[in-house]
């Protein structure tokens, strides 16, 4: 096919064609790709024709990145072809209409819309792109931050007429190999997005929604806490924001970002309804009162936080956090509003269920919410640190005992968080015949099992976030009568782990301590090759 002339068009949209698309391009050249980067261009060079395939997930997990690296790979004549609009707020589906009209008849074949969920009318209006120009055998890839959005228009306008391509959940592997870091604390700090988190509490222009939506993407500044805002901004724009259900009356008196956040923030650890009508308390500060309490260690052991001014310190933390208390909440919050809200949070993939387990057969299973991106739970506990140094009882103290406090927090939060990482991708990476799972007892826990359903036997594993080898460790792995009530269940045992930062070991007792970063590298791929080695049989996880 010849090469398309480039014409002088006037476009009311930001559109961009010819050399300013190559050098557009150019700074993305060398980078890595993403596992789904094939997945577009599969769609991009395929025979597929009246689809329109979305990119979409949460900000900086690679979506503008993926286009721009889409385009710096194609030959001369298909970028010939290309054009890339970035979507405003002002910008309108009448708008994209006529522009996309004008490039189809100047022989455009390839458009790229980004951020095409700022539009009010896109999710109303979609079938547009699909129905029309897609059909006419334009490729129409769109993006966008606003994840709902796109869930929202695949089940009405865009239903059985979009390719998707989901970007928000990043494995550790993937992390590790996009951005070279191979530190588990690394990950769970940024929780997943490819770019580090920028903070600034005290910023007013920060947490202003002009700024964190800023159309240059690289002076943007992304607000973990305001997550919330991605499902308001998609409700209030789909249906003329008729589509509220129960939650309309929260939204209308300005409540709904409080129960969103207080879901986030305690999500694995206290049942919904009670994180929703207790008075809000930081979960992490009770936690981390009661361990300095009770520390072995007498340098590290104090009562630090019993003095803090908890009062101050939870207003504080609700300020940061844009959380009102139960007592300012006008609206009551009921079942029905909880259901809605983890509905939308797993639409937009930041919540997955790994349920519960327990030794007893007949029970049912317990609900156990994961959320897919740690970063964002890491977020909230800078807050809370942050608003600790800003309490005048613990400013008082020495810096010492400042850093142990704090630091105390941060450690147990980043294990509480490596847990849930652990659970999430071996569950995502399992097939059919393998079940993941948290087993509890009446005492104690294993903090994962995998169960062989096909071959009715189970591994049994610890996850700690420590370097060191402490029997405290594994002392229910080791606990015959809790092994005993899982075999009954599960088959029996074939491996007992502890996934740990150290180097790995096997110990006499069959215990064996494997290293956390690589274990999740080696997902889904797994050694299930047995190993003799000093008289241990040694086996991997198997999946």
């Amino acid at each position: 096919m010849p090469k398309v002339r480039q014409p002088k068009l006037d476009f009311e949209t930001s559109v961009i064609v010819g050399k300013g698309l190559a050098a557009m391009s150019q700074g993305v050249k060398g980078w890595g790709l993403r596992d789904c980067f094939g997945q577009l261009e599969d769609y991009l060079y395929g025979n597929e024709s009246d689809r329109v395939c979305l990119v979409f997930g949460l900000r900086r997990t690679g979506k503008t990145t993926m286009l721009r690296q889409a385009i710096a790979r194609m030959s001369k004549e298909d970028l010939s072809r290309t054009a890339y609009i970035k979507a405003r707020r002002s910008d309108t589906m009448a708008m994209m209409n006529r522009d996309l009209k004008k490039l189809f008849d100047a022989g455009f074949r390839y458009v790229f819309i980004d951020e095409v969920t700022l539009m009010r009318d896109f999710i109303d209006s979609a079938a547009l792109f699909s129905d029309v120009f897609a059909a006419m055998g334009m490729k129409i890839i769109l993006s966008g931050t606003d994840s709902l959005g796109f869930w929202l228009a695949m089940d009405q306008e865009l239903y059985d007429r979009a390719k998707p391509i989901h970007t928000t959940f990043i494995p550790y592997r993937e992390y590790s190999r996009l951005l070279g870091i191979d530190s588990i604390d690394e990950y769970i700090r940024y929780g997943g997005t490819l770019r580090a988190g920028e903070l600034a509490f005290d910023d007013e222009d920060v947490n202003a929604q002009d700024a964190s939506f800023r159309d240059d993407e690289s002076t943007r500044r992304y607000i973990d806490t305001a997550i919330c805002k991605n499902i308001q901004h998609s409700l209030a724009c789909y249906e003329a924001g008729g589509h509220f259900r129960h939650l309309y009356s929260l939204y209308e008196a300005g409540e709904l970002t409080s129960a969103i956040n207080r879901i986030i923030e305690d999500m694995n650890h206290r049942f919904l309804l009670s994180v929703l009508t207790d008075d809000f308390q930081s979960h992490d500060l009770r936690l981390t009162a009661s361990n300095l309490r009770k520390e072995r260690d007498p340098e590290k052991r104090t009562e630090i936080l019993d003095h803090i001014d908890t009062e101050s310190v939870t207003q504080r933390l609700m300020e940061l956090l844009d959380i009102r208390n139960k007592e300012e909440q006008s609206i009551g919050i009921t079942d029905t509003h909880i259901r809605e809200i983890k509905e939308y949070l797993s639409a937009l993939e930041l919540i997955v269920n790994c349920p519960i387990e327990t030794a007893d057969p007949g029970a049912k299973s317990v609900e156990h919410i994961l959320f897919t991106q740690p970063g964002m739970r890491y977020c909230q506990a800078q807050a809370l640190v942050h608003s600790l140094m800003k309490d005048e009882t613990f400013s008082a103290l020495s810096e010492l005992e400042k850093t142990q406090a704090a630091g105390r927090i941060l450690e147990e939060v980043r294990g509480r968080m490596l847990e849930d990482i652990v659970l999430l991708e071996t569950m995502k990476s399992a097939d059919r015949e393998h079940r993941v799972f948290k087993l509890q007892f009446a005492v104690g826990e294993f903090d994962m099992v995998i169960y062989d359903e096909k071959e009715n036997c189970c591994e049994i594993f610890e996850i700690k976030h420590s370097d060191k080898q402490v029997p405290a460790q594994y002392r229910h792995l080791a606990d015959q009568e809790k092994c005993d009530k899982t075999e009954r269940r599960f088959g029996p045992i074939r491996g007992r782990y502890v996934l740990y930062r150290g180097e790995d070991a096997a110990l006499e007792n069959g215990v064996q301590y494997r290293n956390v970063e690589r274990y999740l590298n080696d997902l889904p791929e797994m050694d299930i090759t047995p190993v003799q080695e000093a008289g241990i049989e040694q086996t991997g996880p198997v999946l």
